[in-house]
């Protein structure tokens, strides 16, 4: 690791920020179980690096439906593609075919290996080739996961208006250490800091409870003398009182370690009469109200939040085709097993069954490919 350093400290004329956005993002693996970002002064001397531990958001999960492929040659990859983009027409199927039977880690190896043969880079190429939702897709998959949520959170905030589905979804759902991953990418490819950004684009008490969550400082593992202090103290901010003190609510769902808050929710069931997300519809609204709830059901369980939000991106007139396809990309290499279990479980179809029929297209193809399969 030394010599890395020491290697790239020596090169003044190099990219220094692309390459280090490459090994922040998990694109470049360093060693075999973790992953390095290397800062820069503005000076251009290597001054740092951290180190982040490799979790499911970087490594392929025994619940993914997108795995590595076994006999992976990035050059015969990047020739295929090559080849369906070249000439008149584009072979889209090619291109499915192609990127959803390689894992995010494999995709970023075509990448530059398609640069190095034919000397232009491939996303753009695709970019040129495709259009609409299938193209947000596919550029999506040939993003690394850190930078997908921070190229995410980013059109979130700087667009016209704030996303504020977005920001609820990533920071409610992501792992500390994916959150500390991506707010310090966020700061390496914008040089901006997020949480100001959030803090400047929302307010009251929904910011409080992001800025919260962008700590990702959690208590870790169960407090047994709390238990029962935090169910009273959110029955006290509730239900018990008039009007509804938001702060208690924002503290404790924003601090407390998930397991210990599933204590905490039997504990208020048993106190009030009330599942905490009967109590959160009825005593809050808006963003903050959209936020608690995605924190309470992550906190139960992360596929069954994602089961949920897929459902009512499809549910009704019109398709959330944004979510839908940020959730598929993302979660395809994670969990999207267990998503599609939980989906069957609560409701009346198979996700597959609902994504062929609420989309169309090459989107359609490829999002049936991320699902996986159907469930009967």
């Amino acid at each position: 690791m030394n010599d890395v350093i020491n290697n790239l400290a020596g090169e003044e004329e190099r990219e220094k920020k692309m390459m280090f956005r490459i090994k922040l993002c998990g694109e470049f693996p360093v060693t075999g179980s973790h992953f390095y970002l290397l800062k820069w002064t503005s000076g251009g001397i290597l001054q740092t690096f951290f180190l982040f531990p490799l979790n499911k958001s970087f490594t392929t999960s025994k619940m993914a439906t997108v795995k590595a492929s076994g006999n992976f040659n990035a050059s015969a990859d990047a020739e295929v593609l090559h080849k369906a983009m070249k000439g008149l027409g584009t072979d889209e199927d090619a291109i499915v075919q192609l990127l959803t039977a390689r894992s995010n880690a494999q995709r970023q190896e075509i990448k530059a290996t398609y640069k190095t043969l034919f000397g232009k880079d491939l996303v753009s190429d695709l970019k040129g080739e495709l259009g609409g939702k299938f193209e947000t897709l596919i550029v999506g998959l040939m993003t690394a996961p850190i930078a997908y949520d921070v190229t995410s959170l980013r059109n979130a905030i700087k667009g016209a208006g704030t996303d504020e589905k977005v920001l609820v979804e990533i920071l409610a759902s992501r792992t500390a250490h994916q959150v500390k991953a991506i707010s310090a990418a966020y700061r390496q490819e914008y040089d901006d800091d997020l949480e100001e950004d959030v803090s400047g684009d929302t307010s009251g008490h929904f910011k409080r409870l992001l800025v919260i969550l962008l700590q990702a400082n959690r208590q870790k593992g169960i407090q047994q003398g709390e238990i029962e202090n935090d169910a009273q103290a959110l029955f006290k901010a509730g239900e018990h009182k008039f009007g509804t003190d938001e702060q208690s609510f924002v503290t404790i769902l924003g601090n407390r370690s998930a397991e210990h808050l599933r204590k905490v929710f039997d504990a208020y069931m048993k106190l009030s009469g009330y599942e905490m997300e009967e109590s959160i519809q009825r005593e809050t609204s808006g963003g903050l109200r959209d936020l608690l709830l995605a924190v309470v059901k992550c906190a139960r369980s992360v596929p069954t939040y994602f089961a949920e939000t897929l459902y009512y991106a499809m549910k009704g007139a019109g398709t959330d085709d944004n979510t839908l396809i940020r959730v598929m990309v993302s979660r395809c290499e994670v969990d999207m097993l267990d998503i599609r279990s939980e989906f069957r479980r609560l409701f009346a179809c198979s996700l597959y069954s609902m994504i062929k029929g609420d989309t169309s297209g090459d989107l359609r193809k490829a999002l049936l490919v991320l699902c996986g399969g159907e469930d009967a």
